[in-house]
Protein backbone atom coordinates (compact mmCIF):
# COMPACT_ATOMS: atom_id res chain seq x y z
CA UNK A 1 0.00 0.00 0.00
CA UNK A 2 1.18 3.13 -1.05
CA UNK A 3 0.48 6.65 0.34
CA UNK A 4 0.73 9.70 -1.57
CA UNK A 5 2.58 12.57 0.32
CA UNK A 6 0.09 15.21 -1.31
CA UNK A 7 -2.71 13.90 0.69
CA UNK A 8 -1.30 14.20 3.80
CA UNK A 9 -1.39 17.80 5.46
CA UNK A 10 1.95 19.80 5.39
CA UNK A 11 3.16 21.05 8.82
CA UNK A 12 2.25 24.85 8.33
CA UNK A 13 -1.30 23.44 7.81
CA UNK A 14 -0.89 21.10 11.02
CA UNK A 15 0.34 24.23 12.80
CA UNK A 16 -1.95 26.55 11.86
CA UNK A 17 -5.00 23.85 12.64
CA UNK A 18 -3.37 23.56 16.08
CA UNK A 19 -3.05 26.86 16.54
CA UNK A 20 -6.66 27.61 15.84
CA UNK A 21 -7.98 24.86 17.95
CA UNK A 22 -6.07 25.98 21.01
CA UNK A 23 -7.91 29.42 20.35
CA UNK A 24 -11.15 27.54 19.74
CA UNK A 25 -10.89 26.40 23.23
CA UNK A 26 -9.13 29.22 24.84
CA UNK A 27 -12.29 31.15 23.72
CA UNK A 28 -14.58 28.33 25.26
CA UNK A 29 -13.40 28.75 28.42
CA UNK A 30 -13.10 32.33 28.85
CA UNK A 31 -15.89 34.28 30.43
CA UNK A 32 -16.64 38.20 29.30
CA UNK A 33 -16.48 40.19 32.32
CA UNK A 34 -18.83 42.70 32.93
CA UNK A 35 -17.73 45.69 34.98
CA UNK A 36 -19.55 45.81 38.38
CA UNK A 37 -20.14 48.94 40.37
CA UNK A 38 -20.35 49.52 44.17
CA UNK A 39 -21.54 46.53 46.17
CA UNK A 40 -22.61 46.91 49.76
CA UNK A 41 -24.09 44.95 52.39
CA UNK A 42 -27.28 46.34 54.32
CA UNK A 43 -28.42 44.40 56.84
CA UNK A 44 -28.13 46.91 59.54
CA UNK A 45 -30.81 48.71 57.01
CA UNK A 46 -32.83 46.54 56.77
CA UNK A 47 -33.19 44.88 60.09
CA UNK A 48 -36.57 46.90 61.08
CA UNK A 49 -38.14 47.22 57.40
CA UNK A 50 -37.52 43.09 58.35
CA UNK A 51 -38.92 43.03 61.67
CA UNK A 52 -42.05 44.73 61.05
CA UNK A 53 -42.73 42.10 58.07
CA UNK A 54 -41.79 39.54 60.46
CA UNK A 55 -44.01 40.73 63.72
CA UNK A 56 -47.38 40.87 61.55
CA UNK A 57 -46.43 37.41 61.20
CA UNK A 58 -46.65 37.04 64.98
CA UNK A 59 -42.63 36.02 64.63
CA UNK A 60 -39.78 37.66 66.73
CA UNK A 61 -37.51 40.07 64.22
CA UNK A 62 -34.37 38.32 62.50
CA UNK A 63 -30.92 39.44 63.64
CA UNK A 64 -28.34 40.90 61.18
CA UNK A 65 -25.72 38.46 60.11
CA UNK A 66 -22.17 39.13 58.74
CA UNK A 67 -21.65 35.69 57.64
CA UNK A 68 -24.60 35.71 55.57
CA UNK A 69 -24.38 39.20 54.66
CA UNK A 70 -21.12 38.03 52.78
CA UNK A 71 -23.19 35.32 51.24
CA UNK A 72 -25.44 37.53 49.94
CA UNK A 73 -22.74 40.20 48.43
CA UNK A 74 -21.06 37.23 46.55
CA UNK A 75 -24.54 36.14 45.23
CA UNK A 76 -25.28 39.99 43.79
CA UNK A 77 -21.99 40.59 42.60
CA UNK A 78 -22.14 37.47 40.64
CA UNK A 79 -25.44 38.65 39.02
CA UNK A 80 -24.14 41.91 38.42
CA UNK A 81 -21.11 40.75 36.66
CA UNK A 82 -23.65 37.88 34.47
CA UNK A 83 -26.63 41.11 34.10
CA UNK A 84 -28.90 38.26 35.53
CA UNK A 85 -30.62 37.13 38.33
CA UNK A 86 -29.84 33.32 39.07
CA UNK A 87 -29.46 30.94 42.50
CA UNK A 88 -26.79 29.49 40.81
CA UNK A 89 -23.59 31.34 39.34
CA UNK A 90 -21.78 30.14 36.37
CA UNK A 91 -19.06 27.96 38.23
CA UNK A 92 -22.02 25.51 38.51
CA UNK A 93 -22.35 26.32 42.13
CA UNK A 94 -26.26 26.36 43.42
CA UNK A 95 -27.42 27.68 46.74
CA UNK A 96 -26.56 24.80 48.77
CA UNK A 97 -22.80 24.81 47.87
CA UNK A 98 -22.83 28.23 47.95
CA UNK A 99 -24.18 28.38 51.41
CA UNK A 100 -21.95 25.50 52.59
CA UNK A 101 -18.99 27.04 50.73
CA UNK A 102 -19.76 30.52 52.64
CA UNK A 103 -20.08 28.69 56.43
CA UNK A 104 -23.76 29.03 56.83
CA UNK A 105 -25.00 25.31 58.46
CA UNK A 106 -28.52 24.38 58.79
CA UNK A 107 -31.94 25.60 57.07
CA UNK A 108 -31.27 28.53 54.63
CA UNK A 109 -33.13 30.52 51.91
CA UNK A 110 -32.49 33.04 49.10
CA UNK A 111 -34.52 35.94 47.87
CA UNK A 112 -32.86 37.79 44.92
CA UNK A 113 -34.20 40.73 43.00
CA UNK A 114 -33.09 42.97 40.10
CA UNK A 115 -34.28 46.47 39.50
CA UNK A 116 -34.07 50.37 40.20
CA UNK A 117 -35.83 50.85 43.50
CA UNK A 118 -34.75 51.24 47.55
CA UNK A 119 -35.41 48.90 50.17
CA UNK A 120 -38.90 49.53 50.67
CA UNK A 121 -40.00 49.39 47.10
CA UNK A 122 -37.69 46.03 47.64
CA UNK A 123 -39.21 44.62 50.67
CA UNK A 124 -42.91 45.66 49.20
CA UNK A 125 -41.92 43.15 46.12
CA UNK A 126 -40.96 40.33 47.94
CA UNK A 127 -44.17 40.35 50.18
CA UNK A 128 -46.05 40.73 46.90
CA UNK A 129 -44.50 37.04 46.08
CA UNK A 130 -46.29 34.44 47.86
CA UNK A 131 -42.30 32.63 48.00
CA UNK A 132 -40.37 35.38 48.63
CA UNK A 133 -42.70 36.32 51.51
CA UNK A 134 -43.26 32.44 52.92
CA UNK A 135 -39.66 32.86 53.18
CA UNK A 136 -39.29 36.05 54.91
CA UNK A 137 -42.10 34.69 57.23
CA UNK A 138 -40.53 31.11 58.06
CA UNK A 139 -40.45 30.72 61.67
CA UNK A 140 -37.19 28.52 61.35
CA UNK A 141 -35.44 31.00 60.51
CA UNK A 142 -33.49 34.03 63.08
CA UNK A 143 -30.83 35.68 60.80
CA UNK A 144 -30.15 36.81 57.97
CA UNK A 145 -28.26 38.94 55.38
CA UNK A 146 -29.19 41.40 52.63
CA UNK A 147 -26.55 43.18 50.05
CA UNK A 148 -26.67 44.64 46.60
CA UNK A 149 -24.37 45.33 43.81
CA UNK A 150 -24.52 47.93 41.18
CA UNK A 151 -24.43 47.22 37.53
CA UNK A 152 -21.40 48.76 36.61
CA UNK A 153 -23.19 50.39 32.91
CA UNK A 154 -26.05 51.69 34.54
CA UNK A 155 -25.61 52.67 38.32
CA UNK A 156 -29.40 53.29 39.57
CA UNK A 157 -29.87 49.34 38.71
CA UNK A 158 -28.85 47.10 41.55
CA UNK A 159 -28.73 43.41 41.65
CA UNK A 160 -29.87 42.32 45.35
CA UNK A 161 -29.57 39.22 47.46
CA UNK A 162 -31.19 37.95 50.84
CA UNK A 163 -29.84 35.09 52.83
CA UNK A 164 -31.91 33.95 55.67
CA UNK A 165 -30.76 31.25 58.21
CA UNK A 166 -30.75 29.56 61.29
Amino acid sequence: MSISITALPNRRTLFKAAGLAALAGIAACSTVSVPTGEGAGVSSSATATLAGIRASGGLPALAPDTQLEQAALQQAGYMASRQRMSHTTGWGKDFASRMKDNGVRGAAAENIAEGRFDLQKLFDIWMHSDGHRRNMLDPDFSRFGLAYVRDGRDPSLRYWSLVLGR
